[in-house]
């Protein structure tokens, strides 16, 4: 097994890219800003981080107690565990928060915070979905074997109920992540020769994955089973309710940003091929949803603006809405598709109709196998 290698059409129509690079570099040299994080977006690190570690603290010393009340503060967690994750560690580690690569990887390895490991994100995050998004077989976001996301996958009997499931299944991937996935990951990500990408060797890697594995359980599973006074089964509940609750967030903001009616998926052929420029590609595969949103734009990280975080993942969120029109402008101007929803509703409404069609074989939206 060897790294995936997709071949992207660069004689179509390379000028797009070309073109709408430079208008973005001058709207930040125009208004003399960084390309970074500004102010806004450590007020909101602090926020995200605060949301998710003060309740623990609460229910740790004592402050809050009673059943209710308890699952209260796991349910709080669950908001602020994805928040960490769609708004704060996302641009760390696409290097995005900082000019600083140290501080990058210092926020970046909040990630340990909630349960996950920052160099497995990154391969499967930065370098497959990113680089292959919608392809078969190299974007590993929509593979699943309990789902059926795209026409190219195999369609099985159980599949027809997945618009009906897919929430439990969606809930279920962080704990996933946390005590099976990312093991699963390094494995297969050093077979893949991905790991050296990270500078890392497979022993070092599930040294660092174990240790910071070991930590996470006992914070904030451990160390509550010992101090909240409740039966530690119903601690237990309401960590796997903070899980649950992450998980479905996650899902339900990068779901339907490509895996929707309107998004294309693919195939490569013969040679690796593709029939897109990488930045067209981006533009067919990816969708935005609720720009007008104010609070959900600042909840998700800005993730509803997914295809100018696609076009371009090192710039920080905190400037997607103003750089969202001229990317439609000029996506306009070049003929090229900019899918959006004006509601997050209509966004969901587009990924479980496609998971229905899907899951029953009626299909009317794009294949392409190039």
């Amino acid at each position: 097994m060897s790294t995936p290698a997709v071949k992207f059409n660069r004689q179509d129509n390379p000028e797009f890219f070309k073109v709408l690079n430079q208008r973005v570099n001058q709207y930040f040299k125009d208004r003399n800003l960084s390309k970074h994080a500004n102010l806004g977006m450590v007020i909101k690190t602090v926020a995200m981080l605060s949301l998710y570690l003060v309740p623990l603290v609460l229910m740790l010393s004592g402050v809050i107690s009673g059943l209710w009340p308890v699952i209260g503060m796991w349910v709080i967690m669950g908001f602020g565990m994805s928040g960490i994750g769609l708004a704060v560690m996302h641009d760390a580690n696409h290097r995005a928060y900082s000019q600083n690569p140290k501080v990058n990887k210092l926020v970046g390895n909040v990630l340990n915070l909630i349960g996950g490991y920052p160099a497995n994100w990154r391969i499967q995050h930065n370098v497959l979905h990113h680089s292959f998004t919608n392809i078969e077989e190299h974007d590993e976001d929509f593979d699943t074997p309990v789902l059926r996301c795209s026409p190219n996958q195999e369609r099985k009997g159980f599949h027809r109920f997945q618009a009906f499931y897919a929430p439990l299944v969606y809930g279920l991937m962080t704990i996933y992540w946390l005590l099976s996935k990312d093991f699963e990951q390094l494995v297969r990500y050093n077979k893949m020769g991905l790991l050296a990408g990270q500078q890392l060797t497979l022993k070092k890697a599930m040294g660092q994955l174990i240790f910071n594995k070991l930590w996470y359980i006992g914070l904030v599973l451990v160390l509550p089973i010992l101090f909240v006074d409740l039966p530690w089964w119903q601690v237990l509940l309401g960590f796997l309710l903070m899980q649950y609750i992450s998980g479905v967030i996650l899902a339900l903001v990068f779901q339907p940003a490509h895996v929707i009616e309107e998004t294309s998926f693919y195939e490569v052929d013969d040679t690796g091929s593709v029939e897109n420029s990488w930045a067209i590609h981006q533009l067919r595969t990816t969708a935005n949803f609720a720009n007008s949103n104010r609070p959900l734009s600042w909840y998700v990280g800005g993730l509803n603006y997914q295809i100018e975080h696609h076009l371009f993942p090192n710039i920080c969120h905190v400037h997607y809405r103003k750089l969202a029109p001229i990317v439609k402008s000029t996506a306009k101007e070049y003929g090229i598709p900019y899918y959006e929803h004006k509601t997050f509703y209509k966004a969901l409404k587009s990924h479980f109709t496609h998971l229905h069609r899907m899951g029953s074989g009626r299909y009317d939206g794009e294949v392409s196998v190039a």
